[in-house]
């Protein structure tokens, strides 16, 4: 995840990606799942970089206030 994509967004479609990305977030969390498809660690790796985008998105929505 080192490629950086910079992106000129209204607070609109900031707060629509924030608002996808809490859906996604409880969805990961929430999912049943097979034993063997991802381990704690994975699915702990995938939130955390949930977390990080939609923290990143905020910064900016908080720049541009």
């Amino acid at each position: 995840m080192s490629d950086i994509l910079q992106l000129e967004l209204t607070d609109r479609q900031r707060e629509l990606l924030l608002r996808g990305l809490r859906f996604v977030r409880s969805s990961r969390m929430l999912e049943i799942r097979e034993s063997s498809d991802i381990t704690d660690d994975q699915r702990k790796g995938e939130l955390g970089e949930i977390r990080q985008l939609a923290e990143m998105l905020g910064k900016e929505a908080e720049k541009s206030a």
